[in-house]
């Protein structure tokens, strides 16, 4: 057993172990091949069991493996462990950028792309979406990698673990870029759903921060790429006020936690994250869910958790609403169209919460709400099927069975979800 090894904030305790750091590939495919059960494990930012084994946990973090940019591909193969924060420091430096960050970036990279962690923005894909290779110890301890045009890819990406450790991943980037952040403040319900297209294109990533309650969104965090000119135009935000001082999109919290506001330009890795790398990401002790739908059903979404006030609020720390362009990946929860998040930062009253959640993916089962993979959820949404929401399901399901027909990467959160 390991020793009180939790998730990020807590709420998870590891029930598996031996707990083991490997420095290399090599002492990953042999952990694997010697193990009835393993899993890895990144930086713990999960809610939930989805990387927990009944055998050992491959932590990924002390793994040597280097950072390789190639100019001429565009595309940069990073050490599966390493921090998006960390890893953006770096190609930022050499003159490079990711074309977007999820709002923290102590995130690691293989567990980010496996759960379809996003970024925001309408014309910004999820983090997933700009994977061009992966490195994949499988179930007997062989090492394959699988690039651009594996037919496997797009299956894999998404993989929630099922199909191996990943130890290595190819990314497309491109040249660096500034960006300058804004945050704006009450903007009339009224006017942020009747402009909602609007204002969510009116700059390169728009956050909307509410409590669901009162006739306004509480903030509005807008990010302009300044070499693309990505600075819409103020009047899509009438009835807003632009804040005076930097804020915390969770009330109370110190804003020192956030990165810089105030239209400042900066590099892309300092404004696209809304949490510095140095500092507790978000609120530390907290839960979290979030459902994505359409965005053609984005503003009947919006309108049908607003009916839930009363039953959401009391639970909650903040909700945030952003945008994320669709993608191919059979298991991304952006596959096939684009979509809008609806994320929830919970208090961390765990009971409760999660009394909450069918509540929730009640209302939103009419707008085929996906829910994200590393936060809490209740399932697919009442009267809704995994298949009814992910059209390849059934092919990912038959390849996790092929790839790793003894269930060495299985685990309790795979057999809830009917991955294995």
């Amino acid at each position: 057993m390991t020793d009180a090894l939790t998730t990020w904030a807590g709420s998870h305790t590891f029930r598996g172990g031996p707990l083991v750091h490997p420095t290399s590939v090599t002492e990953v495919a042999e952990l694997v091949a010697g193990a009835q059960h393993v899993r890895a494990i990144g930086s713990r930012h999960s809610f939930h069991d989805l990387a927990d084994s009944p055998g050992t946990l491959v932590a990924l973090d002390r793994l040597e493996v280097p950072t390789v940019v190639d100019p001429d591909a565009r595309t940069v193969t990073v050490g599966a462990g390493v921090r998006y924060g960390e890893l953006a420091r770096d190609l930022h430096a050499a003159g490079w950028a990711l074309h977007t960050m999820a709002s923290l970036p102590h995130i690691a990279v293989a567990g980010t792309v496996a759960t379809a962690t996003h970024g925001s923005g309408d014309a910004s894909p999820n983090l997933s979406a700009v994977v061009r290779g992966l490195e994949v110890v499988g179930a007997g301890g062989e090492v394959r990698v699988l690039g651009p045009d594996d037919p496997e890819l797009a299956a894999s990406v998404v993989g929630l673990g099922a199909l191996g450790v990943v130890t290595r991943v190819t990314l497309a980037i491109q040249p660096t870029y500034d960006v300058a952040q804004e945050v704006w403040l009450d903007l009339p319900w009224d006017a942020a759903l009747g402009r909602f297209d609007a204002i969510m294109g009116s700059a390169y990533s728009v956050s909307l921060f509410t409590d669901w309650t009162g006739d306004a969104v509480g903030q509005v965090w807008r990010k302009h790429r300044v070499d693309a000119g990505t600075r819409g135009d103020d009047a899509v935000l009438a009835g807003a006020r632009p804040a005076e001082g930097p804020v915390h999109p969770v009330p109370g919290q110190d804003p020192a936690a956030c990165t810089q506001q105030g239209g400042v330009p900066g590099p892309w890795h300092e404004r696209l994250p809304h949490f510095r790398l140095e500092f507790t990401p978000s609120a530390g002790a907290e839960l979290q869910s979030e459902w994505l739908v359409p965005r053609t059903h984005a503003v009947a979404a919006i309108e049908a958790l607003r009916g839930l006030s009363d039953q959401v609020s009391p639970l909650l720390m903040i909700s945030e609403i952003r945008s994320i362009a669709g993608d191919d990946l059979w298991l991304s929860t952006a596959h096939g169209g684009d979509r809008v998040g609806l994320h929830f930062t919970w208090q961390p009253r765990r009971a409760e919460v999660e009394a909450v959640l069918p509540v929730i993916e009640a209302a939103l089962a009419p707008f085929d709400a996906r829910p994200h993979w590393g936060k809490l959820f209740a399932g697919p949404g009442a009267g809704r099927t995994w298949q009814d929401l992910y059209p390849r399901w059934d092919d990912a399901r038959a390849l996790i069975e092929r790839r790793d027909p003894a269930g060495v990467f299985a685990n309790d959160y795979l057999r809830r979800v009917g991955l294995h």
